[in-house]
């Protein structure tokens, strides 16, 4: 650390404080004030910036500015240029494919502008970056879209709607693609993953035949998501939830057919007795197949008042029951749930069934009557009860949410969700076992494309078994970094609860999965040897020829016969499609390279947490017992700048390209660039919802001028400026100079380790606070005396531009990954390396650790703080009409001062540059002939050096007295003698140019 250079005694303060820190002495000049007059015979000699990069871009001129530079830095060749460079360092950032089926959107800017400014920082670190843009081609949402464009399209066979939905994609990709470019989104565009590509596709099968083949991927009749809209099972991640859905729920009566044994003796028969339910789907009950209740509740026997019926309900249920059926119950015993065991109901509607009242946990008090109506083919929980107790699973629901023949000819052909519940409504009540209908508002799954109610819906399905991956993809994930950390917990919690996954699909836009059937039995054929050959097949042509090629070129008679069949065409190809999910979940094994085929980072929205992130993490431990990624980093969605959904009807919608290139009316929606876009997704706190509207951009383009200002302040600055030839060795400079080098390194530091943890927008505000606080209201505003008004070639001017030309390099390189277009226009601008490759090639923030010094803290913030009292104490006025007295008691407070000003009173010392008036005098104590009314401001100030090894708290007086001599009229300083003529130190400066 610095003090411990240092020597005593306190006597002999001057030389030490030289020694301690190695700061030269040049002569010094400071004065805040830049430059003379327009009128000034003397403007000529003062170096006043000159630079063309312009501080705003108007108008069309950002958008067109951002396209030139892509053109002349080869953004377009950046990926393939970095992919050549020898070194051993890499950064693979894996690709989460988005949808082909729609134009990019601002969500779409928000995820892509990220994961570039991710990608841009690792290449200027110096690593190869590994990054392959893909898209998500199959499925339903891309099929509808395509299928809405024609007319008649129920009648396409299955090869013209893949055909369609080929062409549908392939054109959303290139209108997305176009949209990442100019973004400026850096990639090997000609070379993008596709899912519908051919290798993609039997690398997907290898993966699915790997899961089967381990015992992971089963096939199975059992209820799961059902669309009646497209005819498919849905997995719970493509569901959405409508909170506003009304449903017809019905109270209903089961009659009992047996009394449970332990309540033979109150129900003894004399009276009707049934058990009370209560469902919000009555379309379900023709079937039912069985009660629930909970075994360790308490059940209630109860009379109804007004018909002497007997009725059995949960005990915590009969008061509001009574309520809602506008009756009242009379506690007649009270039992466990257990004592209902061995009790079986009359099914209310169907004449001979039998329903047996069971035991079962996931029965709720929280609503209802604490009785559920089972029925296995329409609710997960119902059918673990009927496989546990050997129930049927009896569907009389077909792919169309119609009732089909086995429901009978009142329901036959009726819509289950329309008019087949009204029917079953209807016939409940002829049974007389209805006792109420209402409506019930709640939440309920939606089709995420159709937007339309879903059913649950047993039916013959391909599941992965997830409950015996996902104990060992919970202990892989525990290990994955996740930002922010929060969201490893939602993605545990979801992994949890997910007890299998349907990944087949009933369309025909997709990868099929590669099963054949025997024609009579129905048994399914996958071995080793149909898959390798039909993965063959595909890998050649591509999935169509599952639908184009005849079964016999498909299967082949080697893998009939080791089956134990005999001919091949006693089977039949699989109709079902793999889940986009299990699609997308695969790409790591498409596009990840190396053995490890694990990438260091995923980044997405949120809702990949159920999605592609889980996806990817299954099929990856399932196959080879590993994550295919080390990081996960997890982002909100946007949102209007209220914080409401976007919506085309609210008009709140914003779409990326009228925001760069501007809309019909550019008083209404400007063109405000690719950079701004940027801006807007790395200002924002990203891990929340991400807020955007005119407010957000209008603010997001004035913080990108500021910044504009100030870069241009620092290029008009270094014209004339060679770092190579003139810069000033970092001991030989001003202290306030090293002081911006010791503040440069730190800022670097810190914005690199925000950019590690991915916390962009911390990077923005660390960069807003350097410019602002430290270069432009502080180190600017005391350097323009230097620039301007000193010989071109002074040391003491070279050395502040040898800081603007460091603080120039690092500011740029600390937001090239955020802001590329301006970062490269800006290199384009520099007085001086005309033929540099650019931001991108020449590498990350280069500051050097020689530049950090803790101790020179305490001289420059001591004196600032002497500033801050001498400004405060002229209420605004101009400083340089003033001379301010320092008095300090001596220590250490007064050898940092001296360090900065050696003699006692100056208008050219570093002293006097910070304090900003034309002369500073320092004294240890108050001068004799001080006037009485001088106003003296009193202040003390703390040194903690050594980590809190010496700590010193000095007193200081400032005192402002009205300056005695005539303003410079070059630089404006009241330092000269007459009016007319320039100071002595201006004097010098011209008289040097005379002479050169």
């Amino acid at each position: 650390m610095f003090w411990a250079w240092r020597t005593p005694p306190l006597a002999r303060a001057r030389a030490r404080a030289r020694i301690a820190w190695g700061w030269a002495r040049p002569a010094a000049s400071e004065s805040r004030q830049p430059a003379a007059e327009q009128d000034s015979p003397y403007q000529d000699t003062v170096l006043l910036p000159r630079s063309r990069f312009p501080a705003q871009l108007p108008g069309r001129l950002q958008p067109e500015t951002e396209l030139e530079t892509q053109q002349k830095c080869g953004f377009s060749e950046l990926y393939s240029w970095q992919r050549q460079r020898k070194t051993k360092q890499e950064f693979c950032l894996h690709d989460g494919p988005p949808y082909a089926n729609g134009d990019p959107h601002v969500g779409h800017a928000l995820n892509k502008i990220l994961k570039d400014i991710t990608n841009r920082f690792y290449l200027m670190r110096g690593y190869k970056v590994h990054y392959v843009p893909g898209w998500d081609c199959h499925g339903l949402p891309i099929e509808l879209k395509a299928l809405s464009e024609i007319k008649g399209s129920e009648n396409l066979s299955p090869m013209e709607i893949r055909q369609k939905a080929r062409e549908f994609a392939e054109r959303a990709i290139e209108k997305q693609k176009s949209a990442f470019i100019r973004w400026g989104v850096m990639a090997d565009w000609a070379n993008c993953y596709r899912t519908f590509d051919p290798k993609y596709e039997a690398n997907q099968l290898r993966i699915f035949y790997k899961m089967y083949d381990k015992g992971f991927i089963y096939q199975d009749y059992k209820p799961v998501f059902w669309s009646p809209s497209t005819k498919t099972a849905l997995a719970e991640a493509e569901l959405e939830y409508n909170e506003q859905h009304v449903s017809r729920s019905v109270y209903m009566k089961f009659p009992l057919l047996k009394s449970p044994p332990k309540l033979a003796s109150v129900l003894d028969g004399s009276s009707p007795a049934s058990v009370l339910i209560w469902t919000t789907q009555p379309w379900t009950v023709p079937a039912n197949q069985a009660v629930c209740y909970m075994p360790d509740s308490a059940y209630s026997v109860v009379k109804c008042t007004t018909t002497g019926e007997y009725f059995i309900l949960a005990a915590d249920r009969v008061e509001s029951t009574a309520a809602v059926l506008d009756t009242q119950f009379e506690v007649v015993s009270t039992c466990k749930g257990v004592d209902l065991v061995d009790g079986s109901c009359v099914h209310p509607m169907i004449p001979g069934r039998v329903s047996p009242l069971l035991p079962a946990n996931h029965v709720t008090m929280a609503k209802g009557t604490g009785l559920v109506h089972t029925a296995p083919a329409h609710g997960m929980e119902d059918y673990s009860v009927a496989s546990h107790h050997q129930l049927p699973t009896d569907c009389f629901v077909d792919e169309g949410g119609f009732f089909t023949e086995a429901a009978g000819p009142e329901l036959r052909n009726k819509n289950v969700l329309e008019e087949g519940n009204e029917a079953v409504i209807q016939m409940l009540q002829a049974a007389g076992s209805l006792l109420k209908e209402e409506n019930y508002v709640h939440s309920y799954p939606y089709d995420w494309r159709t937007k339309k109610p879903m059913i649950i819906r047993a039916s013959k399905q391909w599941f992965v078994n997830t409950a015996s991956v996902k104990a060992t993809a919970q202990e892989v994930l525990k290990k994955v970094k996740v930002i922010p950390t929060s969201a490893v917990n939602r993605m545990l919690e979801m992994l949890d609860r997910r007890t299998f996954w349907c990944i087949s699909r009933q369309r025909c836009w997709g990868v099929p999965i590669p099963v054949f059937y025997q024609k009579n039995t129905g048994e399914c054929l996958i071995n080793s040897e149909t898959v390798t050959n039909v993965i063959k097949i595909v890998e050649q042509q591509g999935t169509d020829a599952w639908w184009t090629l005849p079964i016999e070129q498909l299967l082949p008679k080697e893998a009939v016969a080791k089956a134990g069949g005999n001919d091949v065409l006693d089977y039949v190809k699989g109709q079902d499609v793999l889940d986009i999910w299990f699609d997308s979940g695969t790409s790591w094994a498409h596009v990840l390279e190396g053995a490890e085929q694990r990438a260091d980072t995923y980044l997405e929205g949120k809702d990949q947490l159920g999605g592609w992130f889980q996806s990817s993490l299954l099929t990856s431990v399932a196959a080879r017992n590993k994550a295919p990624y080390k990081t996960l980093v997890v982002h909100g969605f946007t949102l209007g700048e209220k914080g409401e959904k976007m919506s085309k009807s609210i008009g709140n919608v914003v779409d990326p390209d009228v925001v760069i290139n501007g809309g019909e009316d550019h008083t209404k929606d400007p063109p405000y660039g690719a950079d701004v876009l940027r801006w807007w997704v790395a200002e924002s706190n990203v891990f929340t919802e991400v807020l955007i509207g005119p407010v957000v951009l209008n603010a997001a383009r004035d913080d990108v001028n500021k910044l504009r200002n100030t870069i241009r302040f620092m290029l008009g600055n270094l014209a004339g400026f060679n770092p190579e030839t003139d810069s000033i060795p970092a001991p030989e400079m001003y202290i306030v100079d090293q002081y911006m080098l010791h503040l440069l390194q730190d800022y670097g530091s810190k914005v690199t380790e925000a950019y590690k943890e991915y916390n962009y927008s911390k990077v923005v505000r660390l960069l807003q606070a350097f410019c602002s606080r430290n270069l432009s209201n502080f180190y600017f505003s005391i350097i323009k005396d230097r620039l301007y008004c000193e010989e071109e070639k002074d040391p003491k001017r070279r050395s502040c531009q040898t800081v603007l030309a460091e603080a120039l390099d690092i500011v740029v390189r600390s937001f090239a990954p955020i802001l590329p277009h301006l970062a490269e226009e800006v290199f384009q601008h520099l007085p001086y390396k005309k033929d540099s490759g650019g931001v991108f090639r020449t590498g990350w923030i280069n500051a050097s650790s020689a530049w950090k010094k803790p101790g020179i803290e305490e001289a420059i913030e001591g004196a600032c703080a002497m500033r801050d009292s001498f400004l405060g104490s002229i209420s605004g006025k101009n400083a340089l009409e003033y001379e301010v007295v320092i008095v300090i008691e001596p220590g250490l407070l007064f050898e940092l001062m001296e360090a900065l000003q050696a003699e006692e009173t100056s208008s050219v010392s570093e002293l006097n540059e910070i304090m900003m008036a034309s002369q500073t005098t320092l004294l240890t104590e108050l001068p004799k002939e001080t006037p009485t009314d001088a106003n003296i401001v009193r202040g003390s100030f703390l040194i903690n050096l050594e980590g809190g090894d010496i700590r010193e708290e000095s007193s200081y007086k400032v005192i402002a007295l009205p300056v005695t001599k005539a303003k410079c009229p070059r630089c404006r300083r009241y330092t000269s003698d007459s009016a007319s003529t320039p100071c002595p130190r201006c004097l010098t400066v011209i008289a040097g140019r005379g002479s050169t």
